[in-house]
């Protein structure tokens, strides 16, 4: 049985017929074909599928895109400006080389992003704790944590 789910993704409405099983990561990624948003483990284990929900950050396959009806949705691809500037925690991963193969860092920068949202001046200890819930295999996490430090550093939250 499908259903027509309608939300806003990065800004713009976006309306289609999925299946009701449809997972909001299959949605953004197979229907939207946004795939910026990575898929890991399937278990909302890892984080990589991590989004924003009406601005709350959230492990996309762990939510039904039914259940976002109505909601406003941004992937990482709605992060940068229109023009292609990054936002500020994806200047600051660059500049700060929080990145190694990649295939975290679109979650691991929405979370940061909810994370300074949340705590503007986070401590080290609360930025290790609050990404606890993705799972980078390559970096050692020392990077990703002076990426959202520098972030912090800037004061920007958009």
């Amino acid at each position: 049985m499908t259903i027509r789910v309608s939300m806003q993704v990065n800004g713009k409405a976006v309306s289609h017929e999925v299946e009701e099983r449809t997972l909001l990561v299959q949605f953004i990624r197979e229907v939207l074909r946004l795939t910026g948003t990575h898929v890991g483990c399937d278990t909302a284990q890892c984080g990589a599928c991590t989004v924003h929900v009406d601005g709350r950050a959230v492990k996309s396959c762990n939510l039904l895109a039914m259940q976002a009806e109505g909601a406003s949705v941004t992937t990482i691809e709605g992060l940068a400006e229109p023009d292609g500037t990054l936002h500020p925690m994806q200047e600051a991963f660059r500049a700060e080389h929080g990145l190694q193969c990649g295939y975290c860092t679109p979650g691991m920068v929405m979370s940061a992003v909810d994370l300074l949202r949340r705590f503007p001046q986070p401590t080290e200890a609360q930025i290790r704790e609050q990404l606890d819930g993705n799972i980078c295999r390559c970096t050692g996490y020392h990077n990703i944590v002076k990426a959202v430090q520098a972030a912090a550093a800037l004061g920007e939250r958009r």
